[in-house]
């Protein structure tokens, strides 16, 4: 097949599309931040990244920190309500869906090497400034509430034990995920993932009504 010629002014259109300019930039510092964390992030290299220049960076963000502050809630806020909520509001049984979502979870090197970007820069950045404190607590917050939810809606049509308080459930799910996440990152090991995944799902079966738990 031939490759189609490459128009230089469609790409200098492209170039100056603000909108694409920004999303670039939102995921070159994305993937920067999760390599190197938000205080050794070099501009330089999110720069080259978008292939955008500086003064490109600063009509789009005032600062460093606005660009890591966009980072939570264009980049992470979205990829978590992807991956977590959308399948929880598909889904008829919540049980199953989380066990979905978490066998799910990546044990490539890669990504155990790299752990959880919400989590990374929650433990890096959180003491240190409060707007990505406050900025991360909400993304937090929408998790364990989507999570509980699925789980109020699933004992509303028996799929849950009774006994469950989903606040609760949906907290101890994010802590122990995260809690692999980050036993695994510092081992270095995927095996602590996929045993960590392991232990989750036989927890989450534990949420079913007694004679419901042998599915999923």
């Amino acid at each position: 097949m031939l490759a189609a010629r490459k128009n230089p002014k469609r790409r200098a259109t492209r170039l100056r599309d603000p909108q694409r300019t920004r999303e670039r930039l939102l995921q070159a510092a994305f993937r920067e931040v999760y390599r190197s964390g938000f205080q050794s992030a070099s501009l330089d290299t999110i720069l080259a990244g978008a292939g955008v220049t500086k003064g490109a960076l600063y009509y789009h963000f005032d600062s460093k920190e606005a660009l890591g502050y966009a980072v939570v809630e264009e980049v992470i806020a979205p990829d978590l309500r992807g991956k977590w909520l959308r399948p929880l509001l598909r889904g008829n049984d919540p049980i199953d869906a989380l066990i979905g979502i978490v066998q799910g979870e990546s044990v490539r090197p890669e990504d155990v090497r790299g752990g959880c970007p919400l989590n990374n820069l929650a433990l890096e950045m959180s003491p240190l400034d409060e707007g990505f404190r406050k900025r991360l607590a909400i993304v937090f917050h929408a998790w364990q509430e989507g999570v509980a939810a699925a789980l109020r809606e699933g004992q509303t049509h028996g799929s849950v034990r009774r006994d469950v308080e989903p606040p609760d459930a949906a907290g101890l799910l994010i802590a122990m995920l995260e809690g692999y996440v980050s036993l695994a990152k510092n081992a270095q090991d995927a095996k602590v993932m996929k045993a960590g995944i392991r232990n989750i799902v036989n927890w989450l079966r534990s949420l079913r009504p007694p004679g419901n738990r042998r599915r999923g």
